[in-house]
């Protein structure tokens, strides 16, 4: 016969094997006694019975309360007797105390099914018992004490190192929560997640357990997280609350307020025994760090140098686990559970580098499907582009559809304008200030905010998600005049408990009237923010300085397929599933961040092209500086980790974009500059001095054919035949002139 849904569901969340001993011993006793009450005593005899015998043979068993015993043998009746009341009270839908606890019995539907009820019964929790001693016996196989140990030596060491796919990661990722999985007081609601940082190492790395009936997310509601000292000095266990939404609702001052009322609320209703409720836990000075020190209500302590044994540091979990499953469960019977939706956040923090060129082709087949052709690289280019800093310049002859591909790529990771993750900004002619970006305080000193900082502040909302701004013709206007505010910013982006973090874009000290200090006092710009410019090429615009050129991957592309029809054949492009803005967010600022032993020889490389690049331009007084050197460093970097382009095609695009925009002129000097720089790009073969006075011949016949079809970097190339011709035929030439 086949067990009820009540019985068969019995023991589907299992947190020790206490509650199915308990029911084959009141099946034994009623089988030795034939009597339906069963005396407490008979059933706790048999129940210590069954461990003694596990124990003494060997077996794997569950050990005994570690605050009562440390062996089931030296447990006496009375002290099993106490421990069953749990078990007991979580049967209580089939288990029934009758005479003030001195006997129990099955609930009356058990019984009315007869004896084979209960001997299907008895047979189905053998069954679950030989499976949870398996998995405990996998479990046992876990050495949380030497993994711990292992953290907190080597961590500094790995700071120094390559973040992407290193073994720490994968440790956190991956492997401590499978094994904790494996625990048996840890429940299927429980969801297990680790961290390291998101692309830079974490100042506080963490794992953490959630229920996800009250939290799905480390950003808000109540859940158990090992916290690690920013020294590496400890571990701290951690009874534990989300910060980052509570402050981004109420402000830092009121979230911290908010915080501190909680951790004295839950103090108060729980009891923490042997976890220690003071505000004596250090883990940073400043930071997230000091946030979880604000909203920590119950903590252990490890010091690294005295790490518990693995039996003590499962039993503390235990322990813990027990009162944040007692505190959940509170909450569900008397309060309304907010759950608000973090779709994103269950993406692995470091996204795997080989699925970006999936992703990518996601990307590329939708804008197909929407009737755009790009040339070959186009989107892998534009890509590594915002990758390696979030500005990039889309530059080309009216009509190329350079607005209609950030449009294109930003529906394509699921940022639309219907849910304001993409905004479309018309450059106007008069703008010779950031007022109409930024905002203004009017006359009567309320602040008025432009359209950018209205996406800032969304976006500082929403961290998970990507935000694009696309600046329409954005030099209609001289772009310095409107925004060299944002460029000035950008560059003070560095490293803050592993996020990117700015100045403030706003001081709040600028700001007249308190709500609006509440609300827009020091906003920076969120790392999420991706800022994307089209510029038509022609005379009626404005060139762009070197400050803008440094701060920018500029684009051009003015290959046209009028040729070109949609598929008759091919569906309409479905939008890939939103992805987040770790694919996009950059995971170097300085070359300290990339240089390690797996990228020295390409850094290395790369910047050797770049030092004789540099004695080139040096007569024209346009030589590069760090600053470019490390973007296109990193622009090589993704490339390479992501397999995207060959070697040769990630170094012409950065010629192209990089170096070119910065030659313009009519000096003869402009000339040789030029013809160097062909020499790079086609091979030493190129007679430079052949041309040094007249470059005519070069367009002459199938010459010019020959080297572009023979270069090393043929693009860059290609734009350099363009402006010597230009600087032949009009006596000026610019890489912004076609």
């Amino acid at each position: 016969m086949s067990l009820p849904v009540e019985l068969a569901n019995l023991f589907r969340v299992k947190q020790k094997s206490y509650k199915m001993v308990l029911v084959l011993a009141m099946i034994d006793t009623w089988q030795e006694t034939q009597d339906q009450m069963l005396r407490i005593d008979d059933v706790t005899r048999r129940f210590l019975t069954y461990y003694q015998h596990k124990e003494s043979s060997g077996l794997t068993v569950d050990s005994p309360p570690p605050k009562v015993a440390n062996r089931w043998e030296s447990m006496s009746l009375s002290q099993v007797r106490s421990l069953l009341d749990t078990p007991i009270e979580a049967l209580r839908s089939v288990v029934v105390k009758q005479a003030d606890g001195a006997f129990l019995t099955f609930a009356d539907s058990i019984w009315a099914q007869g004896e084979a009820m209960l001997l299907e019964l008895q047979d189905y929790v053998n069954r679950e018992l030989d499976l949870y001693h398996s998995q405990l016996g996998q479990e046992l196989s876990l050495s949380l004490h030497e993994s711990l140990v292992h953290i907190l030596q080597t961590y500094p060491q790995a700071k120094t190192e390559s973040f992407t796919n290193h073994a720490l990661g994968t440790l956190f990722r991956k492997k401590l929560p499978e094994q904790l999985r494996l625990l048996p007081f840890v429940s299927e609601h429980i969801k297990i997640q680790g961290s390291v940082g998101m692309g830079n190492w974490a100042t506080v790395p963490w794992l953490a357990l959630m229920d996800t009936r009250i939290t799905k997310s480390t950003q808000y509601g109540e859940y158990i997280v090992y916290l690690f000292a920013e020294d590496m000095s400890a571990v701290y266990l951690t009874f534990n609350q989300g910060v980052t939404k509570p402050i981004q609702e109420r402000g830092r001052k009121e979230g911290y307020k908010f915080l501190q009322q909680k951790v004295t609320e839950i103090r108060e209703s729980l009891d923490f025994q042997a976890f220690s409720k003071d505000e004596n836990i250090q883990l940073t000075s400043a930071g997230l760090g000091r946030d979880y020190q604000i909203s920590t209500v119950a903590y252990k302590r490890y010091d690294a140098s005295h790490i518990p044994s693995d039996d003590q540091l499962v039993a503390d979990l235990e322990q813990l686990m027990t009162t944040y499953q007692e505190y959940v469960d509170r909450k569900l019977q008397t309060e309304q559970v907010e759950d608000p939706e973090y779709p994103l956040e269950t993406v692995e923090e470091n996204m795997d580098d080989e699925a970006v060129r999936g992703h990518l082709d996601g990307i590329q087949s939708y804008i197909k499907n929407k009737g755009f052709a790009y040339p070959p690289g186009l989107i892998e280019n534009f890509y590594l582009s915002l990758k390696t800093k979030p500005f990039v310049i889309l530059a080309g002859v009216s009509g190329t559809g350079k607005t209609k591909l950030v449009k294109l790529f930003a529906e394509a990771m699921g940022a639309t304008s219907e849910n304001g993750q993409f905004t479309l900004i018309p450059v106007r002619p008069d703008w010779s200030d950031p007022s109409d970006l930024i905002g203004y305080s009017d006359l009567s000193g309320k602040f008025r905010p432009g359209r950018v900082t209205e996406v800032l502040l969304e976006a500082s909302h929403n961290p998970i998600k990507p935000y694009f701004i696309c600046l329409d013709e954005m030099n209609l206007a001289r772009v310095e005049h409107y925004f060299s505010d944002m460029l000035s910013i950008l560059e003070t982006q560095e490293w803050r408990d592993g996020h990117i973090a700015t100045d403030p874009i706003i001081h709040g000290s600028s700001l007249v009237q308190d709500e609006d200090r509440e609300i827009y006092g020091n906003l920076s710009i969120p790392e999420n923010v991706y800022l994307i410019g089209t510029v038509n090429m022609d005379e009626t615009t404005h060139p762009f300085s070197k400050k803008v050129l440094d701060r920018a991957n500029t684009i051009e592309f003015n290959d046209i397929f009028l040729a070109q029809f949609p598929d008759e054949e091919s569906e309409v492009g479905q939008r890939p599933e939103a992805m987040p803005n770790l694919f996009l967010r950059c995971d170097y600022l300085q070359l300290v961040d990339a240089y390690n032993v797996e990228s020295k020889a390409l850094i290395t490389k790369t910047t050797d092209t770049l030092v004789r690049i540099n004695g080139i331009l040096e007569e024209i007084h346009a030589h590069i500086g760090f600053r470019i050197r490390d973007a296109v460093c990193f622009y090589m970097l993704y490339n390479q980790r992501f397999g995207l382009l060959t070697e040769d095609e990630a170094l012409d695009h950065q010629l192209l974009q990089k170096i070119l925009p910065r030659i313009q002129g009519s000096s003869a000097s402009i000339r040789r500059v030029l013809l160097n720089l062909m020499r790079e790009c086609v091979g030493s073969s190129f007679a430079v001095n052949e041309y040094v006075e007249d470059t005519t011949s070069l367009f002459e016949g199938n010459k010019l054919k020959s080297l572009l079809d023979q270069a090393k970097y043929p693009r860059s190339a290609r734009k350099i035949a363009s402006m010597l011709r230009r600087l032949e035929e009009d006596g000026f030439t610019s890489y912004w002139l076609s």
